[in-house]
């Protein structure tokens, strides 16, 4: 039986690069999002993951024999993300039960399964770094938890495989995404360099210092596919980074660098980008007419509450991996590299100059 994707959230960081690596594979490629956009080899599926029976009308003839869960929705609350997260998980599911093609399915959640959810992001009683895959579930509600469930109960009721995939930050390029690093910090470093202002870590003395890691979109993508694909991998849990580590006040320079503008150390004081960036818009939409740019609306380059979030967390964050190493994954990739490459992806198609 030849092997068919379906990649939920095909057009966000995570998915985009999932659909793009199954594409080069040979995969045949149908990729969900509520506004399908033009990507290669990727047949697009129109839908809104939260209204079950518009989902299933949409889905309505297509077999495929595995789906990678990329997308989820941001609410005002954990209780409404467990509500709203879960069933969009639930409501794919199910609309493809009737097609009885599905083999295996993989689900993208991320390092929040070890700091907690935003209401508690970082705080309580959290478990030993380098976080571990046999450490298990903190005590409190948390929305990728609920999706991890509706993925179990379907899987026992139908008969596929699963595999979660656990990233730290995200590194990968895509437009009107709420957790976006790497482009959040290309549109910040433009800005300085556009108006002269100091390149200024927005973040904790303990990012500034400590030891972390990142994960790479390609990373990412090139794991879920291998467990998709290894029978050693069904129905396993993995955490996902680049397997490099370093120290912000290392990285603010190499990015810096990346825009020939000087990064100012530390003064211990954070600096929120929420902050920094608060009257950014019009300043941004003038760069995008100067430059010629293809997005002038700031909000949907810039998500500087998830950066500010990340960078400001309170704890060092390392992630082990030795888990997927030892069943044969064996991908690198440097977390520096990963942000040039991103860099030189974006001036080409024009979102930074």
């Amino acid at each position: 039986m030849a092997q068919s994707a379906l990649v939920v959230g095909a057009t966000g960081i995570q998915g985009s690069a999932i659909a793009a690596q199954l594409v080069e594979r040979g995969w045949a490629v149908h990729g969900l999002s509520r506004n399908p956009q033009d990507q290669v080899g990727v047949l697009p599926v129109a839908a809104d993951l939260t209204d079950r029976d518009a989902l299933g009308k949409a889905l309505e003839g297509l077999a495929p024999t595995h789906v990678f869960l990329t997308s989820w929705l941001r609410m005002p609350t954990e209780a409404e993300n467990i509500r709203v997260n879960g069933g969009m998980v639930r409501n794919v599911l199910e609309a493809l039960r009737s097609a009885e093609s599905v083999r295996h399915v993989s689900l993208v959640t991320g390092l929040k399964h070890y700091l907690g959810p935003f209401e508690a992001y970082g705080k309580g009683t959290l478990p030993q770094t380098p976080f571990r895959e046999d450490q298990g579930r903190l005590d409190v509600a948390n929305f990728y938890y609920t999706q991890e469930d509706e993925v179990f109960a379907a899987a026992e009721r139908d008969g596929f495989s699963w595999s979660i995939h656990r990233p730290h930050t995200v590194i990968g390029k895509a437009v009107g995404n709420a957790m976006n690093m790497g482009t959040t910090l290309a549109v910040y470093a433009t800005i300085c360099r556009e108006t002269g202002r100091p390149f200024r870590f927005p973040g904790s003395a303990v990012q500034w210092e400590g030891l972390t890691d990142m994960t790479d979109a390609r990373q990412l993508a090139a794991q879920v596919i291998w467990a998709a694909e290894t029978p050693a991998a069904r129905n396993e849990d993995f955490n996902i980074v680049n397997g490099d580590v370093f120290r912000w006040k290392w990285m603010w320079h190499r990015i810096a660098d990346a825009f020939g503008i000087t990064a100012e150390d530390f003064d211990g004081t954070p600096h929120p980008l929420e902050e920094q960036m608060t009257d950014d818009a019009p300043i941004w939409a003038d760069i995008a007419q100067r430059h010629g740019l293809a997005e002038g609306d700031l909000s949907r380059l810039a998500s500087p509450w998830h950066t500010d979030a990340d960078l400001g967390r309170p704890i060092e964050v390392v992630t082990d991996m030795s888990k997927s190493r030892k069943k044969g994954f064996s991908a690198y990739q440097a977390t520096d590299q990963a942000f040039v490459d991103l860099f030189d992806r974006l001036r080409a198609d024009r979102l930074i100059p």
